[in-house]
Order: C-alpha cells, then sequence, then structure tokens
C-alpha cells in the first residue's frame, strides 16, 4: 500500500473536495424538506418599522374591553393629529382630494404668493351689513353700500387676474395635464377669499415670491 507521503498533490486535493461535498450532501440531508430559508441566509434585509408601528408593537395588552378601547381611542387621537399636520404642512399622503395633484400645489402657490382682494371681502362685508341697518343716518348707509361696490368689483378683477395666471402657468408646465380648467380656476378663487393664515394646506411661499 503506497504511503501518504507518496501520493501525488493532485489526488490530496481530490479528497479534500470529496471531503467537502460529502459535508455538504449530509447538512442538506439533515434539514426538513420544508425547510425555509432566513432573511439572513437570502441576504434580504428587514425594512425598518415607522414609529406608530413601533408605539403599537410595544402597547400593553390590554386587560379588558374597557382598556382596549381606550388604546384604540388614544391611536385615533395619535393618528388624527398627524393627519392634521401633514395635512397643513402640504403632505399629499394626508390631503384631500380637492387638494391633491401638482397642478393644484401650483394654484395654491400662484393665490399664496399675492395679496387677493377676497381676503378683505369678508370682513368689509360685516362692515356693509352693520352700516345698511336703519338706525345709521343716511351717510352711513351710502358710505356702506359704496364699500360693499367697491368690494365686488375687486373681487370680480382679482378672480379674472388669478384665472388668467392659473390658465397660463398649468397649461406651460402640465401641458398633458388632465384637470378641468374651470375647477382649477374655482379652486383658486375660493382659496384667494380666504384668510392667508385661514388657509389649509398653509401656504409655502411668502407674498411677492416669484411663480
Amino acid at each position: 500500500m503506497p504511503s501518504l507521503f507518496r501520493r501525488k498533490s493532485a489526488d490530496l486535493v481530490s479528497d479534500a473536495t470529496a471531503t467537502v461535498t460529502s459535508e455538504s450532501e449530509q447538512s442538506a440531508a439533515s434539514k426538513p424538506k420544508a425547510y425555509t430559508p432566513s432573511k439572513k441566509e437570502l441576504g434580504v434585509a428587514t425594512p425598518k418599522r415607522t414609529s406608530a408601528q413601533r408605539r403599537h408593537d410595544t402597547a400593553a395588552a390590554p386587560a379588558n374591553r374597557r382598556e382596549a378601547y381606550k388604546q384604540m381611542r388614544e391611536r385615533q387621537k395619535v393618528e388624527r393629529a398627524e393627519a392634521s399636520a401633514g395635512m397643513r404642512a402640504g403632505d399629499e399622503r394626508y390631503l384631500l382630494a380637492r387638494d391633491r395633484g401638482p397642478e393644484r400645489a401650483l394654484v395654491r402657490n400662484i393665490v399664496d404668493s399675492k395679496r387677493t382682494a377676497g381676503t378683505w371681502f369678508f370682513a368689509g362685508a360685516i362692515v356693509v351689513f352693520v352700516g345698511s341697518t336703519a338706525a345709521m343716518p343716511q351717510q352711513v348707509r351710502l358710505g356702506a353700500n359704496l364699500l360693499w361696490a367697491i368690494l365686488a368689483i375687486a373681487v370680480v378683477v382679482d378672480s379674472v387676474l388669478i384665472s388668467r395666471k392659473v390658465k397660463s402657468l398649468v397649461s406651460t408646465r402640465f401641458p398633458d395635464s388632465t384637470q378641468r380648467m374651470g375647477s382649477l380656476y374655482l379652486y383658486g378663487i375660493m382659496r384667494g377669499l380666504t384668510f392667508r393664515r385661514m388657509r389649509v394646506p398653509k401656504p409655502q411661499v411668502e407674498l411677492g415670491a416669484k411663480i
């Protein structure tokens, strides 16, 4: 029988390869047929959980129905707060259907970048309502009616200017838009009638900004 030291190096390599292959086959045979490799073995990264998911996972299990209802109310309160903050910030995930889309974001910026006559319309309407009462002197009533006419004309002119600018910019930047122009005009006009601090989503541009 030839000695181990007299064998060729190629035979030694062949023996080592056969040994490794045999061990791999035994390891595979030891695993059940329904074995599913883990994500670590497959090299798949586990996605990170959101803060809401972590709060939900770490919440203690309710001891009774009353506790479960309390936890549900707390979760709903947090979700409503997040949705309200996201809506004010203009986050598309939380916006109403009427506010979604790049065209409507552009319309909001057009209106928010200028001073609109509509913001003074309701304040002027209150003055007109008080000044038009029969208890007021005739000059006051005439002044109130004149103020009402001026406000109405200013709102009409401002609405026309907003609509023209909306049409120009939307047609230029979104030539393939499927939004109806009439709907965008009305959206801009109604936003222009709202006080700046009360607009939702809140203005993202400063007054006088170039759009």
